[in-house]
């Protein structure tokens, strides 16, 4: 009977700690406005227009941070009116990350690429 109340209390535990890895975390990323159906490789030379188009065909704004791609997900139409300005450009985008998934707060434009 112990062994069994011991072995519950571990995979509780077990569980209730990978929750916590699970939880957003509010950050700011700062990276290249483009849409989750591309990420950093567009299937036209005009990174703008192709988020444009892929974004008016139903996929979601993401945001190209080095070699990883956060899909952005918008709760108001002021953000994703940001976001489609700044297609194709860097912006700073502050946000609930969970794993690749971005909840956006704010869309402010990002600082201009190094030369």
């Amino acid at each position: 009977m112990k062994t069994r109340t011991c072995v519950a209390v571990l995979i509780l535990g077990a569980l209730s700690m990978a929750g916590v890895g699970l939880q957003a975390a509010s950050m700011t990323l700062e990276g290249t406005v483009s849409d989750a159906k591309c990420g950093a490789k567009h299937a036209m030379k005009d990174a703008a227009a192709c988020t444009k188009v892929c974004v008016d065909k139903g996929s979601d704004y993401a945001l190209v941070v080095g070699d990883k791609v956060y899909t952005l997900s918008t709760s108001s139409a002021q953000e994703k009116a940001d976001l489609a300005k700044l297609a194709g450009k860097t912006a700073k985008v502050t946000g609930d990350v969970t794993g690749e998934k971005v909840m956006v707060k704010t869309v402010a434009m990002g600082a201009a690429p190094k030369k």
